[in-house]
């Protein structure tokens, strides 16, 4: 049996198809890339606003939010405590403003996951086919390699804030959208048919019945996207992104072993935390769900 390589394309074919379009996406971009900025201008606004709403707060109001937010998601002293203590030893090590500023990308790169996803993942959990039309670009999505997302986004947008949290975002998505449409698409047939007797509308039983009932697995998701975004936050200081991120990679650069071991232990501790509380609430919000299905 013969086993050579496949025929090959011609180099100077695959020259010039590289070269083309190489071209056609260096002259989208010169022809669209000020409209695109423009685009995101908004979402610029509001990361600078609320970082420097972070950086202008007061550290004991920040230990108390965490505290409040820890509690409320949690139900937990352990997971209340370890947040502030992490926060304070943060803040100990000289890395607080590093520390916001991950944060602040953290928490707006969800938001637009969440405000993306959801709808996304409902609208596949509704149709078989906008399901086989999207979950091919989720697989590639979660294949590709990470770095392979800057390569266009600074193309047409530059180096800066937007681009990297585009990048997050890319990259943080896909978990969302697949546990949202997993949810719903796992509510119970025959709570379906009893809303249905009861002449509910189908957009009734979506956000009535389906999306309650789908909740734990949406913040299943929220979960993962949070996890995936800071893990992204390192590769996206590449293209700019500041936090504790730009830190680790000044420390890889440099060689600067405590640098780079102190912020991303930094990181570790952020993830940990929104891990915990958004488990915990998670499991606190099934239970709920189940308690009020066996009364």
């Amino acid at each position: 049996m013969n086993f050579d390589m496949p025929p090959a394309m011609d180099r100077q074919d695959l020259r010039d198809l590289k070269k083309s379009i190489d071209l056609g996406f260096r002259d989208f971009s010169r022809a669209y890339g000020d409209d695109l900025e423009a685009f995101f201008d908004p979402l610029l606004y509001f990361l600078v606003w609320l970082e420097k709403l972070l950086l202008a707060t007061p550290w004991p109001v920040i230990l108390l939010a965490v505290g409040v937010i820890a509690w409320f998601g949690a139900r937990k002293w352990f997971v209340v405590v370890g947040s502030v203590a992490a926060f304070l030893l943060i803040g100990y090590f000289g890395m607080w403003k590093d520390m916001l500023a991950t944060l602040a990308i953290v928490s707006v790169s969800t938001l637009l996951c969440v405000v993306i996803g959801i709808p996304i993942g409902i609208c596949m959990a509704r149709s078989d086919k906008v399901r086989s039309l999207i979950t091919p670009i989720l697989d590639v999505m979660q294949t590709i390699p990470s770095f392979v997302y800057l390569i266009p986004v600074v193309m047409l947008l530059g180096i800066g804030k937007v681009p990297g949290l585009i990048s997050v975002c890319i990259y943080a998505i896909p978990p969302i959208v697949r546990l949202t449409n997993l949810g719903i698409r796992l509510v119970d047939k025959e709570v379906l048919e009893a809303a249905q007797a009861f002449g509910a509308s189908p957009q009734q039983k979506l956000f009535g019945v389906q999306v309650p009932l789908a909740l734990p697995n949406i913040f299943a998701g929220v979960n993962q996207t949070i996890m995936m975004a800071l893990a992204m936050v390192v590769i996206a200081s590449m293209i700019g992104m500041q936090g504790l991120g730009q830190q680790v990679l000044r420390a890889v650069s440099n060689q600067y072993l405590a640098l780079g071991f102190m912020n991303g232990l930094a990181i570790v501790a952020l993830a940990i935390i929104f891990d915990r509380i958004s488990q915990n609430y998670g499991k606190r919000l099934q239970k709920h769900l189940e308690g009020g299905r066996d009364e």
